[in-house]
């Protein structure tokens, strides 16, 4: 097995799918939701 240089570790990339990419769809997502939420059935507030 061959050990890599710390130059060598530095440009590695890693693949697959972000982590902030996937919690960024998922906000936007709830956001929208809410939006629906919002427009479909408005609620008084309660302050």
């Amino acid at each position: 097995m061959k050990n890599l240089t710390n130059e060598e570790l530095k440009e590695i990339s890693g693949g697959g799918f972000s982590f902030s990419i996937l919690a960024g769809i998922a906000a936007g997502i709830a956001f929208i939701i809410g939006v629906i939420d919002g427009l479909v059935r408005p609620l008084k507030c309660n302050y």
